[in-house]
């Protein structure tokens, strides 16, 4: 099922609602110290098993979504690219048949660069996926063994060749404020990403999370002085080569977004399914505020034997109040550089968006530069977005306020 294109690339306001699918593999050839993602390391995977189980749990959300149209999908993880290319196109042709799909619906696959796994990229695109992530971290060897990955800079290097050969819309990610690491060391990495670069990066800070490795072990992070350095040289050099920030931690030419991210930024719908993943549904109707928060089952093994008994492998499916859900779209909505659409807060929310600000603490943001407001945008500057987490602490008002 096809249905007219959607507009994509600048934001769309709120008369265009997107919807998409998440789908989380779970599966890693080694866990990263520093990841604390929903991730395994399996010695065998029954990938036609886990196929039919993940189109099993996407049928069990479009019995209530069945009216809307897809114009997103996202493999995530775990490692993604460990699935069969035929276990991605039963996905893909899984979905196709459960909703209407956008003409030009973009599914996006993460990746890593082993040598299988790039010999697997022209099989990938023929199933279905238009655009690739790869997971480079660094382009230094001895970085790449400090956070434990499984290749080096040449393998890096490779997977980008393969990626540019096969997709038009590929990215690479990149890990910074590693232990040690100085400004002028990631002002040359960042000039040897742009020589592999297509039209998306992404730049992840590095932070050391409870019950990692690197947690357990004491490895820390650059201090706060250097993340805020090592942040302020990658909006400079990659904002100089065409590449701005669209949001704190990706970078595109203009129309080159990641759109399944940006349509969750903005507040729109999506299934999750997977061990761990979560959704946003207002069902009823696009844009509803009758809002539901899904989240499926944590554990692998758990969450298959749930999908082939129950047919979902759903954990919890609760009923979001209108408060969190408008707190969270402001959370993520300021996390992009063009910050939150306050008509497309309304459609979705029933409510203003300044509703849930803080006067005072709106008023001291102003003065110093860290957001800025009119009739259409509310927004956090490059310098509020350097330090969301506490312009947020600040800005969102107490719930008995």
């Amino acid at each position: 099922m096809t249905a007219p294109a959607a507009k994509a690339g600048p934001d769309q306001g709120p008369a265009t609602p997107a919807f998409g699918v998440y789908v989380h593999w779970p599966f890693c050839e080694s866990k990263c110290p520093y990841c604390d993602f929903n991730s395994h390391v399996a010695e065998t995977v029954d990938q036609a098993r886990w196929a039919r189980a993940l189109v099993s749990d996407l049928a069990h959300y479009a019995e209530d979504t069945s009216e809307r149209t897809v114009t997103t999908v996202f493999f995530g993880g775990g490692t993604p690219s460990l699935m069969r290319p035929e276990t991605v196109a039963t996905v893909i042709d899984g979905i196709k048949g459960l909703w209407t799909t956008a003409p030009d619906m973009e599914i996006s696959l993460e990746a890593n660069p082993s040598s299988a796994e790039i010999a697997a990229f022209p099989d990938l695109k023929a199933a279905g996926v238009t655009r690739l992530s790869v997971g480079v971290q660094s382009f230094s060897d001895d970085a790449l063994a400090g956070l434990g990955r499984r290749h080096d800079a040449t393998a890096a290097r490779r997977a980008l060749a393969g990626a540019r050969e096969y997709f038009q819309e590929f990215s690479f990610d990149l890990i910074y404020a590693r232990p040690g690491q100085s400004e002028a060391s990631w002002r040359e990495e960042l000039n040897q990403a742009l020589e592999f670069a297509g039209p998306h990066l992404s730049f992840y800070q590095l932070t050391i999370e409870p019950g990692t490795p690197f947690h357990k072990d004491g490895v820390q992070a650059a201090d706060d002085e250097t993340g805020a350095a090592l942040f302020d040289a990658t909006q400079e050099i990659l904002g100089g080569a065409g590449l701005p920030a669209y949001e704190i931690s990706n970078h595109a030419r203009p129309g080159h977004e990641c759109r399944h991210n940006l349509n969750i930024w903005r507040g729109w719908d999506y299934v999750g399914v997977g061990p761990g993943a979560h959704g946003r549904l207002a069902l009823g109707s696009p844009g509803a505020t009758d809002d539901r928060g899904t989240h499926q089952i944590h554990n692998p093994d758990r969450w298959l034997e749930k999908v082939e008994s129950q047919g979902h492998g759903t954990a919890k499916r609760r009923k979001l109040a209108a408060r969190d859900r408008a707190r969270e779209r402001i959370i993520m909505g300021l996390r992009l550089s063009e910050g939150m659409d306050r008509a497309r807060f309304r459609a979705q929310t029933g409510a203003e968006v300044l509703e849930f600000i803080d006067d005072r603490a709106l008023a001291a943001s102003l003065d110093e530069g860290y957001v800025t407001l009119d009739d259409a945008r509310f927004a956090a500057t490059a310098e509020g977005r350097l330090r969301l987490n506490g312009l947020l602490a600040a800005l969102l008002k107490d719930d008995d306020d």
